[in-house]
């Protein structure tokens, strides 16, 4: 372990589970890196992955944002390509964009929205975005007539939350600039939305694990039952 690691492993106190509160200021003391780091959220789940009734998966708006400007291209024609570019989006086309990414593998953004209209001429490139989880969902509300509502809510601070093979779900929930109060307001937003997610056929203790940790420190690990 580096130097950092080391120095930020001490402050941890072995097997204690910290309240939210108490995790995050303890992940806002550890060793600063050069650059303002990113809290992460690790949440492992008593459910199957592997079972299609057992999902966990959406989407949820941080109040405060994560701390990062998503750059959002949006598929689209007409009066919505229109509202996409009224709302900010930062790219706006339809085939001629899907033409730009399939020959010259162009990828500088963060998020596809795409009309359903748009949903056919997809195909062709879905074996470029589908790897990088940059294809358009329903679920994750990036397929929809509302282009401008999904613009805005990427922009806003909306993240998509979803289970890994290992049952966990992993999410930035803002920079250590943030700060304690909204670093919090943030955890909470995102614990309440999994906690709504609970799959009917999920059975026995539904949050297992929770840990946090900053880009560059420890892991922490908190109480479930704890608010």
């Amino acid at each position: 372990m580096s130097k950092r690691m080391v120095e930020a492993a001490k402050l941890v106190e072995k097997g204690k589970l910290y309240t939210p509160t108490e995790a995050i200021e303890l992940a806002l003391q550890m060793p600063k890196a050069k650059f303002d780091e990113t809290l992460e959220m690790h949440i492992k789940l008593g459910v199957d992955s592997k079972q299609a009734d057992q999902q966990v998966r959406g989407v949820v708006v941080l109040p405060n944002g994560t701390g990062k400007t998503k750059t959002v291209l949006v598929l689209a024609k007409g009066d919505k390509a229109e509202a996409a570019k009224q709302a900010g989006a930062d790219y706006v086309g339809d085939d001629d964009m899907i033409e730009k990414i399939q020959k010259e593998n162009w990828l500088d953004f963060d998020v596809v929205v795409a009309t359903p209209d748009m949903m056919a001429s997809l195909g062709k490139i879905a074996r470029v975005l589908g790897p990088k989880g940059l294809m358009p969902n329903p679920k994750s509300g990036t397929v929809t007539m509302d282009v401008a509502k999904a613009v805005n809510e990427i922009k806003a601070g909306k993240i998509e939350y979803r289970l890994d093979k290992n049952n966990i779900i992993h999410c930035p929930i803002g920079k250590v600039s943030f700060g304690i109060e909204k670093l919090k307001e943030n955890y909470q937003t995102l614990l309440d939305a999994i906690v709504k997610a609970k799959p009917a056929a999920a059975k026995g203790t539904y949050l297992k694990t929770i840990a946090l940790s900053t880009t560059m420190g420890a892991g922490i690990k908190v109480n479930p039952t704890s608010k």
